[in-house]
């Protein structure tokens, strides 16, 4: 049986769910339901103790037979929605999971371009991707384009994927066998979600990737405040950098990418500390450094550059490749049958 074909059958076998998280969406969710296609087997509505009762909406004025609603009797943010219902398309035995907006920015008719990468065993999770298209970006707001680069940079860092674009992007898909190897209960439950979802699958070594979308806004409401969680992903993707750089060169691993972080390390603070300090003690003694000290500050720290950089190169490379929910799916078939 050739690829193609291999493909094709699993993607007739396999289960797709979508969960739909819902706040303030009243206007939108029911256009979104119905862009919804075919392939598509469950469709969870999580009414995140929405003030709008969006999930009383969809009960009343939806006929789809896939949809069922989910409600919180509060409010848990866009990750602990999306944490019920992957739990409950777990439950319900999906094969693949979607999240999708009920906003209206996402196309609900990509969901079958989504999943395809993981349904053909080439990605374990994968995401949309609004900055491929240049031409798409002309309908994202200038301060969503500008926070979205820089936050693209730092979960780079945080998580190691370092060839994905688009880290926040909410429109994704993951394979179940991956989504039970989450740790729901440490999962970031607010706006730093998806930035966290990838340390989490980063951790486990799932393949990620970019699928090109482009957004739509019109005059929904986004209940996130940029200034208000600047501060949260900064120090969320720095704590995620450190475990992950912990965990993979120290804990799991000691390669000779582990001594030049190590060691370069090392070498930029000496150099910084002590050329500091030497300036310091000059300029209260009104006397210039000497070239000796001069050199022993610059040799550790451009050292250190070098070491640093070439770790980076590494890191860059080390980026996983081989899908792992294959190799899950068959872990829990024979344990079952061992049990």
């Amino acid at each position: 049986m050739n690829t193609t074909t291999t493909t094709e059958a699993a993607e007739t076998k396999a289960s797709i769910a979508v969960v739909i998280p819902c706040y303030r969406v009243r206007g939108q969710i029911l256009d979104v339901l119905a862009g919804i296609g075919s392939e598509v087997d469950r469709i969870y509505v999580i009414d995140d103790c929405c003030p709008d009762a969006s999930g009383d909406l969809v009960e009343e004025r939806c006929t789809d037979a896939r949809v069922r609603v989910l409600r919180h009797d509060e409010n848990q943010g866009v990750g602990g929605a999306v944490m019920t219902g992957y739990r409950a398309a777990i439950d319900d035995g999906a094969t693949v999971i979607v999240k999708l907006d009920g906003d209206g920015q996402m196309d609900p008719g990509l969901v079958s371009n989504l999943v395809h990468p993981i349904l053909a065993g080439e990605a374990d999770y994968t995401k949309g991707n609004r900055f491929f298209e240049l031409e798409g970006l002309r309908s994202m707001p200038p301060v969503r384009l500008f926070g979205n680069s820089m936050l693209t940079l730092i979960t780079k860092a945080s998580s190691g994927y370092w060839n994905i674009n688009d880290p926040t992007n909410g429109f994704t898909a993951i394979h179940a066998e991956l989504a039970r190897r989450l740790p729901f209960d440490k999962l970031h439950k607010r706006y730093f979600f998806e930035s966290d979802m990838l340390f989490r699958i980063g951790t486990l070594r799932g393949v990620v990737v970019d699928m090109p979308m482009n957004a739509h806004y019109a005059d929904e409401e986004s209940s996130l405040v940029p200034h208000r969680v600047i501060g949260l992903f900064l120090t969320k993707n720095l704590s995620n950098a450190c475990k992950r750089l912990f965990y993979g060169y120290l804990l799991r691993d000691f390669n000779a990418a582990s001594v030049q972080i190590l060691i370069g390390t090392a070498f930029v603070l000496f150099g910084t500390i002590f050329g500091l300090t030497s300036w310091m003690q000059g300029s209260r003694a009104n006397a210039p450094s000497t070239s000796g000290a001069v050199m022993i500050a610059a040799m550790p720290i451009i050292l250190g550059v070098q070491l640093i950089l070439s770790f980076l190169n590494f890191d860059v490379q080390n980026v996983p490749r081989e899908v792992i929910h294959t190799r899950l799916v068959d872990r829990r078939r024979e344990a079952g049958a061992r049990a």
